[in-house]
């Protein structure tokens, strides 16, 4: 288990990180989501022993991360601006890393260059931003470290490559038991292949919380109630977070299990109700929402 503790970064007068504390359960897929300059990036490389925190610290099974070489060999780092030698191929790139990974994984990365029809030998300098971001994926994956820290995960990426990527994840975590740790500041582009979510605000943390469990505490409804007044007694039963009205149509977001707001909405007057799956967007906005942020100021949708 990777664990974050009371971790702290400033630069200069601006705080980028403002003690955080997180835990990464081992293989699952832990999504870092917020705006750019929530503090997201200095987290990672913090996460990773790029950086030495100013407060607090970052630890691997109780081994702390920072200055210590053989914790890092667990862990590989993907920034947004990887860094390739100069006039490079993936070949060499491959080389490189076969020397600071003894495990790396030379016939996966061949397999994988095939997959994605990447050349081994085609100067990476050539290469678009999506290409740089999909070799970059593939270099971690062959290194075969323990975590994989990859930063604005699917960038520069286009619908079909992103699935790839995802599928290439899952794959990895049932062979060999990785550990994802995926940024973004866009909660869709994460939300099918996250286990569990944290939500950065300014430096701190908003949120830390398993999927399934919010899940299971916020419903989201659609309904048609005869009349304003059978609205408005259905309500007063329940915990609304969020009530928006088109028409005659009520969409609300309520606390409560999916069993116990089925119940209660077949013992009320209703032309029609429906529980509908909530999206990772409409969850966070319920949750901050409860705490005093106005989610909608800060998130991209």
């Amino acid at each position: 288990m990777m664990e974050a503790l009371n971790l702290s970064k400033k630069f200069g007068d601006v705080t980028a990180v403002n003690d955080v504390s997180l835990k990464i359960q081992d293989q699952q897929v832990f999504g870092l989501v917020g705006t750019n300059g929530a503090g997201k990036s200095t987290f990672l490389r913090m996460a990773c022993g790029v950086l030495q925190p100013d407060e607090g610290s970052v630890c691997i099974d109780g081994r702390p991360v920072y200055d210590n070489p053989s914790v890092k060999q667990d862990i590989f780092f993907i920034p947004n601006d990887f860094y390739y030698f100069p006039n490079s191929t993936p070949d060499q790139m491959a080389a490189y890393f076969q020397q600071v990974y003894p495990s790396f994984d030379r016939t996966r990365f061949q397999e994988l260059l095939s997959l994605i029809r990447l050349g081994n030998s085609r100067k990476i300098a050539s290469f678009s931003k999506g290409m740089k971001k999909q070799l970059a994926i593939i270099l971690g994956l062959c290194s075969k470290t323990k975590y994989l820290l990859c930063d604005e995960t699917f960038d520069g990426l286009d619908p079909v490559m992103r699935q790839v990527i995802k599928s290439l994840f899952a794959q990895e975590m049932e062979d060999r038991g990785l550990t994802p740790l995926l940024t973004s500041h866009n909660l869709r582009e994460i939300e099918d292949i996250c286990d569990h979510v944290g939500l950065l605000h300014e430096g701190g943390v908003l949120l830390s919380e398993d999927m399934d469990d919010m899940k299971v505490r916020i419903q989201k409804v659609q309904c048609v109630f005869r009349s304003l007044q059978d609205e408005e007694a259905a309500t007063q039963g329940l915990e609304v977070l969020t009530l928006e009205r088109r028409g005659r149509l009520v969409t609300m977001t309520i606390k409560g299990t999916r069993q116990e707001i089925e119940n209660y909405f077949r013992g009320i007057q209703t032309v029609f109700f429906e529980v509908l799956p909530l999206t990772l967007e409409e969850i966070f906005i319920c949750e901050t929402e409860a705490v005093g942020y106005d989610i909608r100021k800060f998130i991209l949708a």
